[in-house]
């Protein structure tokens, strides 16, 4: 999760992905583009109806004492545990309890994996006690860990430059920040690049553009045919402290004690709920954000924050009366910090009907005030998403971003489905994910531009007031 992220399909459904084409057959596809821009400005009101409910109105800080009261009862909710469970189970009745419609469970197979007791210590050339974070889905050390020196290196590069010193040593990489996308990747392949030169463990420097010495957490990918080694990540500073000392000539040794286990795999659930739409309600535009979250800190972040003010989207039309022309579909996923697992088994199970998606999104890049959205689409569509935004102009939040993604949704932009998401990243993936209040309400009203297109992007010609 490296900002807030969203798919928009609703206005993008008119035209597919790359070509500009149409998508559905019960498309206008002949419309020009001055009219679909009138179109979207005729719910100029609706739009500033939902603003004023969500920032001014009595769903003001709603989405933030929602989430607050979940995780400040369970707490992080890591894949396979039984706090993740309690909390799909308060979530299911909540939506129930909301009035929304077809709420359900999906049934999803996920990974089970825990920290244990965890410690990393340098013995050398002086003592000092390190801040750690195993990644998920590494192996613990033995009982009595594993003492040996350090190599310390800035890329993989350096790593095979390197190859002949790193056997039986712990490999600590020190590369610097250069976006998330390039510098997860140390984080995601260390432990097997580092196992494939004979190292016996990897230690990442934690990827955050700053620090005030705090790790973070993520996954990691081990490979078939390499040896499996512990890995974890440091701080920011200890990194570059070693790498210091290492160009000093200084003989760095750690003795690492991590208490890892993967478990069984575990049952878990999506959570679905939808407001059905009243023309085509076979025509889908989903929200979505995931439940799950790693076991440091509450997990508020990543990514309460989101899953939450998607929920927020459904309820804000639901209290103003409206009804989309298409359903309005809210997925909360499960097991997203494994990898997307629950995003993946909802695709396997809907894909058949991929051609009724006309908007998938997925919030999950942190809850601060939002500037925008992220977009992969056409550039006709990004002219109509652009119009989409100008309804927002009350919010500032009017900015299209390119390149928009997310893992659980992923699926779906390979498969021809226009994408958006929203932009932020600091505080995720550590122990300071907790409750702060900050811009819930403001990202509420401008997670509703969802709603905004699911009326806006109508294929006819006529508009009966009582819908939308």
């Amino acid at each position: 999760m490296k900002f807030l992220l969203f798919t928009f399909v609703g206005v993008v459904h008119l035209f597919s992905l790359n070509s500009g084409k149409a998508i559905y057959k019960n498309d206008n596809s002949q419309r020009t583009f001055q009219e679909i821009k009138e179109e979207v400005a005729r719910y100029g009101d609706v739009a500033k109806a939902i603003i004023n409910l969500a920032v001014y109105g009595k769903a003001q800080n709603r989405s933030y004492e929602r989430l607050a009261l979940l995780v400040d009862t369970v707490g992080p909710r890591p894949s396979g545990s039984k706090s993740l469970e309690k909390a799909i189970q308060i979530m299911y009745q909540n939506l129930q309890e909301d009035g929304l419609e077809n709420v359900h469970l999906e049934p999803v197979k996920i990974p089970h994996w825990e920290r244990g007791e965890e410690s990393a210590v340098m013995l050398e050339p002086r003592i000092h006690k390190m801040a750690i974070l195993g990644l998920g889905s590494s192996i613990g050390t033995p009982p009595e860990g594993i003492t040996a020196e350090v190599l310390v290196v800035t890329s993989f590069e350096e790593l095979q430059r390197r190859a002949r010193e790193a056997r039986g040593k712990i490999v600590v990489y020190n590369q610097p920040y250069v976006n998330y996308s390039k510098t997860v990747q140390y984080r995601v392949q260390g432990a097997v690049e580092a196992a494939k030169v004979g190292a016996l463990a990897s230690l990442i420097r934690s990827v955050a553009s700053f620090s005030v010495y705090s790790p973070h957490t993520g996954i990691q990918e081990y490979q078939d045919g390499v040896p499996k080694i512990p890995t974890a990540c440091i701080t920011v500073e200890d990194a570059e402290m070693m790498s210091r000392m290492a160009s000093r000539g200084n003989r760095i040794v750690i003795q690492l004690k991590m208490g890892a286990k993967n478990y069984p795999d575990a049952d878990s659930f999506n959570t679905v709920a939808e407001i059905i739409g009243s023309k085509y309600p076979e025509q889908v535009v989903l929200v979505s954000g995931h439940l799950d979250s790693w076991d440091v800190g509450q997990g508020a972040m990543d990514d309460g924050g989101g899953a939450f003010i998607s929920w927020e989207a459904l309820s804000l039309i639901k209290d103003l009366g409206l009804r989309p022309k298409r359903t309005l579909r809210l997925v909360l996923w499960t097991a997203e910090e494994q990898g997307g697992i629950g995003g993946f088994q909802y695709y396997q199970s809907h894909k058949e009907n991929i051609s009724n998606y006309s908007l998938v999104m997925e919030s999950d890049e942190g809850t601060f005030l939002p500037s925008g959205l992220q977009f992969t689409g056409s550039e006709k569509a990004r002219a109509i998403m652009e119009e989409v935004m100008t309804l927002l102009q009350p919010v500032n939040i009017t900015q299209v971003f390119r390149a928009g993604e997310g893992t659980d949704i992923n699926f779906w932009i390979q498969a021809g489905v226009p994408e958006e998401r929203k932009m932020q990243f600091k505080y995720v993936k550590k122990e300071s994910s907790v409750m702060a209040l900050g811009s819930l309400s403001k990202s509420a009203a401008w997670q509703n531009s969802a709603g905004c297109i699911t009326w806006c992007c109508i294929p006819q010609k006529t508009y009966p007031e009582t819908r939308i």
